[in-house]
């Protein structure tokens, strides 16, 4: 059981020490996976910011995933009666919300380039694996030399499915029992858009003075 996503993110770091010394970022899954991603930059000092993902869903049934898009790239899997034009319309308004989400919290600064580093994925936890293997599917377009999903707690089938898929999944917790992500944590208060920038902030203070 972890207090909060800080304390759960000092515990994860220390697992993820081993990196410390490859040429790495960190991709903080927002919103939650910020405050646990702030303790790992922290640790390895790695460069973080905020990995924007969404998905794309069916036309009949949005909930559904067909695909998944970023600001740069996207991937669908084939279904019938799903248009180009509908994929087209979709990326339209799935990339204008990203690039909302970017400039509020990363301004102007270019995004990292990922190609030949150690990309260490971060959220607060994961409980289907679903959403963080698409975005996975998308970074990996990057060709980054490796790709890490670091999150304090997970459900066994979670790591089982991630782990065929990426070069490790470094966990705290795999409970034998999983009740949802919140489950885990004493205090699992929804993160706001200011605390993500009062977290990067931190960062970005702390890169200046070392």
């Amino acid at each position: 059981m972890f207090r909060d996503r800080e304390e759960a993110g000092l515990l994860l770091a220390a697992k993820l020490k081993k990196y410390k010394n490859d040429h790495g970022v960190v991709l903080a899954v927002p919103r939650g996976g910020v405050p646990v991603a702030y303790e790992v930059a922290r640790e390895l000092g790695f460069p973080v910011e905020v990995i924007l993902t969404k998905k794309i869903g069916h036309p009949s049934n949005k909930e559904y995933a067909i695909g998944a898009a970023s600001l740069t790239d996207y991937f669908v899997v084939p279904h019938e009666n799903v248009s180009v034009e509908y994929i087209d319309r979709e990326l339209q308004t799935i990339r204008s919300r990203l690039k909302e989400m970017y400039k509020k919290f990363m301004g102007d600064k270019q995004p990292e380039n990922l190609e030949g580093k150690t990309v260490i994925v971060i959220d607060d936890g994961i409980a289907t694996g679903n959403t963080i293997l698409a975005t996975v599917n998308l970074l990996r377009k990057s060709n980054p030399a490796k790709i890490v999903i670091g999150v304090p707690v997970a459900s066994k089938s979670a790591v089982e499915i991630l782990a065929k898929e990426v070069d490790e999944v470094v966990t705290v917790l795999v409970p034998e029992q999983f009740y949802g992500v919140g489950a885990f944590y004493d205090n699992f208060s929804e993160v706001s858009d200011e605390e993500v920038l009062f977290y990067l902030d931190k960062l970005n203070k702390l890169k200046k003075a070392g």
